[in-house]
C-alpha cells in the first residue's frame, strides 16, 4: 500500500509518502490508522485517537469502515479549512 501523508502529518511523522504491506488482519481504513499508529513514536503522536483526520483511498474521501487492500492509495491529511 502507498500511503501519503499531507500538510503537519508529513512534518511530524518526517516523510511524504511510504510503501507498506498490511497485515491479514488490516481490512479496512480503520485497521490502517491502526496499525500506524501501533508502530509508535511519530506515527502516534501525528495519527493518535484525539488528532482530526481524513483519508482518501485511491482519490476518493472514505468512511473509517472502507475497505482496504495492498493495491490501494491510502493518502492522509488534516481536514481543508477555508476563509
Amino acid at each position: 500500500m502507498k500511503i501519503l501523508y499531507f500538510a503537519w502529518l508529513r512534518t511530524t511523522i518526517g516523510c511524504t509518502e511510504e510503501e507498506i504491506t498490511l497485515p491479514d488482519n488490516v481490512t479496512c481504513v480503520k485497521e490502517v490508522l491502526n496499525h500506524l499508529r501501533s508502530k509508535g513514536g511519530v506515527y502516534e503522536q501525528a495519527l493518535g485517537e484525539d488528532k482530526v483526520i481524513r483519508v482518501a483511498l485511491n482519490q476518493d474521501y472514505v468512511q473509517d469502515d472502507a475497505p482496504v487492500s495492498n493495491n490501494d492509495e491510502f493518502a492522509i491529511f488534516p481536514p481543508v479549512t477555508g476563509g
